[in-house]
């Protein structure tokens, strides 16, 4: 069973729709008959996961600040819906395609010649035990939640760095700081993202680009009614997808490296990195 990560989403189209958008993707600006458009004082952000929750609250917060907006996803009928009333240009790609994130970047770059920022929120997720996850699901969630977000961002950093400046924005989970039983995959793919996130910082530094994790817990999409389980916990309570949007905006607009959604869902990654005894013993007794 398949569910969305983090409240974004992974949304698989009737295959008609999947060959339409594989060739929008491909050459959008080329088939209006043009070349890169040249670069504007208008700030660019490319967001995937584009089609609903972090992903959609993302664009619309972004496109409030007055963002020229380029949104990423596999439904296009939920891409307009995101895009109502903005002039964010649509770029349905299929990311687990072997050459989806670099066709995806370069129809972005195509379109505005630039990206200041890129907000990585497209992936999946899977709810279960370990024990009878089939292996093909393990590799769909390892290559949509970490090895196409890391093809993505190599495709779009160079011209980033030759700009002497911009921001990738991460969207992780507490998932990855911690580790949920059940969501053993997809938290190994979160810590991942995090690992990425803390050495590539360093790898830029002194370039002007910089890189933020976002760090969010259960978010109010439909991530638990896909995957067939609900939220059962009383703590951390869900939080909505708008607020995830606005940290996000935030953490841009301050330039900050990390940001936890709550703020003090810090704690339990610190306290597992200090006492990992009694971190385990207390997620033995709350789970």
């Amino acid at each position: 069973m398949t569910t969305t990560g983090s409240g974004s989403t992974y949304d698989p189209p009737a295959d008609p729709a999947h060959s339409d958008a594989r060739a929008a993707v491909s050459a959008p600006a080329a088939a209006r008959g043009h070349g890169p458009p040249p670069r504007t004082g208008r700030r660019v952000a490319l967001v995937t996961g584009a089609s609903s929750g972090i992903g959609a609250a993302t664009a619309r917060r972004f496109a409030a600040g007055g963002w020229q907006l380029l949104l990423s996803g596999r439904d296009r009928r939920r891409l307009e819906e995101t895009a109502s009333g903005t002039s964010a240009v649509l770029l349905p790609a299929d990311l687990a395609a072997p050459d989806g994130a670099k066709m995806l970047a370069q129809a972005a770059l195509r379109e505005t010649g630039h990206i200041d920022v890129l907000v990585a929120g497209a992936g999946i997720g899977w709810a279960g035990p370990f024990l009878t996850m089939p292996h093909t699901d393990i590799d769909r969630v390892l290559f949509l939640d970490l090895n196409a977000t890391l093809h993505l961002v190599r495709e779009v950093l160079p011209a980033m760095v030759a700009a002497g400046g911009g921001r990738v924005v991460l969207v992780g989970s507490v998932a990855g700081s911690v580790g949920v039983r059940e969501e053993a995959v997809y938290s190994a793919a979160k810590a991942g993202l995090a690992a990425f996130a803390e050495a590539l910082r360093q790898e830029l530094r002194g370039t002007g680009v910089g890189v933020t994790l976002v760090v969010p817990g259960p978010v109010e999409t439909g991530f638990f009614a896909r995957r067939g389980t609900p939220y059962h916990r009383s703590h951390p309570r869900p939080t909505s997808a708008g607020r995830v949007a606005a940290a996000v905006w935030n953490a841009v607009s301050q330039g900050r490296d990390d940001t936890y959604i709550p703020a003090w869902l810090a704690l339990p990654s610190r306290v597992r990195a200090l006492t990992p005894g009694l971190y385990r013993r207390l997620l033995d007794r709350f789970g």
